[in-house]
């Protein structure tokens, strides 16, 4: 899912997307909350008329947002006390008024408020946090309006220990969902803790819903992901990366800013059918990025997205087709890497 936090994927247009055939996006409570507020949203006929987008969209509770304003933030049983990041005023948002918003916003998919647990973080920490975010669970389903159509994710957190993590997933599924995520991961942990953790916490889940690893993340992370059982992901690398001028192709990353390629008439990705790929060489693109022009941002993003969104759609072919392994083999011999044990 391309991340559109503040009711934008930045830098390309929704008819783009349309285009790259991305068949969701994401937006996020707090910020909507924040500005310019899920009141004038609802007000103006919800975020998919506010911000021309017909096709489903996704919402994060917030709850990532607010434990990353580290110190401006408090914790209780009846939510989250914080200040606001643009003008210090204080809130508190709770799992109620998450799903208040998430209603407000017309999400298609919403999400049960939780804690994003920090890493390290010592396990009576985890515990008790892995605790409450059950009963901000139970909350966030007593909440929701079943009447809008919207599905209601539930959040398995646990930080990284293994009995925490399946104990997270027992109270989830006793209170019932029509999907699940996997929250607290890519918060600093090494990839292959990340998998060890999957590893533990996906066959506990039903393979009849939908299994969401929120916030990851690479190339790799996502076919690891998928090889371990992961339907969904989000992660803000391909606009951010394309805004920083780091590219995605089938040999690795390139970062279009080195010198290298101030006179490289190649595209990015000679394998690559993207519009970008048609049509700018990486000469190009480079003199863009390099004169900070708006269009080196919107065709980088533009590539970055139809990269990832190619890469999974060839995922699903291989899973149709039963050749998922190969197509996980082939990918990391186009990098010149060899395939993870």
């Amino acid at each position: 899912m391309p991340v559109g936090t503040q009711a934008t994927v930045k830098a390309v247009f929704p008819e783009t997307l349309i285009e790259l055939d991305a068949e969701i996006i994401l937006a996020n409570t707090y910020h909507l909350y924040m500005r310019p507020g899920h009141k004038l949203i609802e007000s103006l006929g919800g975020l998919h008329k506010f911000m021309h987008w017909d096709r489903p969209i996704l919402t994060d509770s917030g709850g990532f947002q607010v434990f990353s304003l580290g110190q401006l933030r408090k914790i209780d049983e009846e939510g989250v006390r914080f200040q606001s990041h643009i003008d210090g005023s204080p809130h508190l948002l709770t799992p109620e008024l998450s799903m208040a918003v998430q209603r407000a916003l017309d999400a298609d998919i919403v999400m049960a408020f939780d804690e994003c647990i920090p890493y390290p973080s010592e396990r009576a920490y985890v515990e008790a946090s892995t605790a409450l975010s059950s009963r901000w669970a139970r909350r966030s389903k007593d909440s929701h309006f079943r009447d809008d159509g919207a599905a209601l994710f539930g959040i398995v957190q646990g930080g990284m220990y293994r009995d925490l993590r399946q104990r997270s997933v027992l109270d989830l599924l006793d209170i019932g969902f029509d999907g699940y995520a996997i929250g607290g991961l890519s918060v600093g942990e090494e990839a292959e803790l990340m998998y060890e953790v999957l590893e533990w916490t996906l066959p506990h889940l039903p393979t009849d819903s939908p299994r969401y690893l929120m916030g990851v993340g690479t190339p790799e992370n996502l076919i690891e992901a998928v090889a371990r059982g992961v339907d969904m992901f989000d992660c803000v690398m391909p606009t951010r990366n394309a805004r920083n001028g780091v590219l995605f192709t089938t040999f690795g990353k390139i970062s279009i800013k080195q010198a290298r390629y101030h006179d490289d008439p190649l595209p990015i990705d000679p394998a690559c059918d993207c519009y970008v790929c048609r049509h700018y060489s990486r000469a190009y693109l480079r003199h863009l990025y390099q004169g900070n022009e708006i269009l080196a941002s919107m065709l980088n993003t533009q590539h970055n997205l139809y990269y990832y969104l190619n890469l999974m759609k060839g995922a699903r072919n291989a899973i149709d087709n039963g050749c998922f392994q190969k197509y996980r083999s082939d990918f990391y011999r186009l990098r010149g890497l060899s395939l993870p044990a």
